[in-house]
């Protein structure tokens, strides 16, 4: 409850931070944030004309024109809204050494301002995706609500993963270059290009170890098929997820004062 109430008690340093990094992103472009709707619904439409237009791939057991793109948004953007959290956790306190050094602030507020901006990027981009399954008739119906706890799930083990490397990375700074590797290998793993279904039995096997893998199915049982996700199958990354988010506190606690001399 310390930490809440601290994280609250910073609130304007927090959404002072998540609208400085938005307004940065975009700042001196001539289209502004209009860039924020662009990008991901040229991505939507390239994958939409390339896979279902041009190249007509199908995933197995559905009929639907745009079922593989479908299948691919679903997969890519979670994948990215991941990828963001992770990947920007790992340097947030290095990327902050100097705001560190001369302010004093919850230094878990870091995190939550790069969670917050991901989830800022990611709702973007959803909402378009969610547009495009309205007007193609492909909106998934009541298993849609199933998105909110698979979120919930993803983001949990995302940010208690991310913090876990960002205080690593501040001692060994190999961990980011590792980890940005680990990522490429990570994605190509996870079933976002490819159905599992289309894979040897062996490799099944293999996939079914990643923890993201029930993650990712579950968002594409959802938006392909309109099902539940297999509830079951996403304990193990719930187990592994709380896991992560202590060890991830654990470690900022017993080294949050050494980061400062290291930084």
């Amino acid at each position: 409850m310390g930490i809440v109430r601290a994280l609250w008690a910073y609130r304007g340093f927090v959404a002072g931070s998540v609208r400085r990094e938005f307004q940065a992103k975009y700042r001196n472009s001539l289209l502004g944030a209009a860039w924020t709707v662009l990008n991901p619904l040229s991505m939507i439409v390239v994958y939409t004309v390339i896979f279902a237009q041009v190249m007509r791939a199908r995933v197995p057991g559905l009929d639907s024109t745009f079922a593989y793109s479908i299948y691919l948004c679903s997969g890519i953007l979670t994948w990215g809204l991941f990828a963001e959290i992770t990947s920007r956790s790992q340097n947030m306190f290095l990327e902050h050494a100097n705001l560190i050094k001369k302010l004093s602030f919850p230094r878990l507020c870091l995190p939550v301002v790069v969670l917050l901006n991901a989830l800022i990027n990611f709702g973007i981009v959803f909402g378009l995706f969610c547009l495009f399954l309205l007007i193609t008739g492909n909106f998934p119906g009541p298993a849609f609500l199933a998105v909110v706890p698979l979120l919930l799930l993803q983001v949990a083990f995302g940010i208690g993963l991310g913090v876990t490397l960002g205080v690593l990375n501040v001692f060994f700074r190999d961990v980011g270059q590792f980890f940005g590797i680990l990522l490429q290998f990570w994605f190509w793993l996870t079933p976002i290009v490819y159905p599992v279904e289309a894979l040897p039995e062996g490799a099944k096997w293999l996939i079914s170890l990643n923890p993201l893998t029930s993650v990712i199915t579950g968002y594409q049982r959802i938006f392909t098929q309109g099902l539940w996700p297999h509830w079951g199958q996403l304990l193990p990354t719930a187990v592994l997820a709380v896991l992560l988010c202590m060890l991830g506190l654990r470690l900022f606690r017993r080294n949050s004062g050494e980061m400062v001399d290291e930084l």
